[in-house]
């Protein structure tokens, strides 16, 4: 892939990949790191990816390769020598919608945090599943290429993250 390819690409993606950083990493320093590494990364690699074939999946792989990477090292650093997260706040991001009464703006807005809230309390294999299949409308088969796990493995998640969902949402969804 050219440079001129890739700058196309990263036009075309970023704000999908930043988004997804977002959710991953629920921190907003952390989500500017993971998306410019990301980016970083995608250049370094550049002479690998082609054009043609789907460049998001691509830059998600390389975007979950690297928050696994980061987690383990953390993992293990504080395995070493025990110390504190440095931020421990967790960001909340809610999307913006415009309904036309404010009364349906809070409520659906109390909604969407409950079900962000029920999504980020999945173990992460579930979860990055989920924002996979959900927010970036990924296929399972692209799913599976980009996590490199098969596709049985990806659609048994996504049963498992659902089923899950479903017990803890139910009066939220249907009450």
């Amino acid at each position: 892939m050219t440079k001129q390819e890739l700058e196309v690409c990263i036009d075309q993606y970023s704000k999908d990949i930043y988004s997804f950083c977002r959710n991953l990493t629920h921190n907003l320093q952390e989500a500017d790191d993971l998306y410019q590494d990301t980016f970083l990364m995608a250049l370094q690699l550049r002479e690998k990816m082609e054009y043609g074939k789907n460049p998001k999946s691509y830059f998600l792989s390389i975007a979950i390769r690297i928050w696994k990477n980061k987690k383990r090292k953390f993992a293990w650093r504080k395995r070493i020598a025990d110390t504190q997260l440095i931020v421990d706040e967790r960001d909340t991001y809610t999307g913006e919608s415009a309904e036309p009464s404010p009364e349906e703006c809070i409520a659906d807005k109390e909604k969407n945090k409950t079900i962000r809230e029920a999504v980020d309390r999945l173990p992460e294999k579930l979860r990055i599943v989920v924002l996979l299949f959900y927010m970036e409308d990924l296929s399972t088969a692209q799913i599976a290429e980009v996590m490199k796990i098969p596709v049985g493995t990806v659609l048994s998640r996504l049963h498992q993250a659902r089923k899950i969902l479903k017990k803890e949402l139910e009066e939220v969804i249907y009450g």
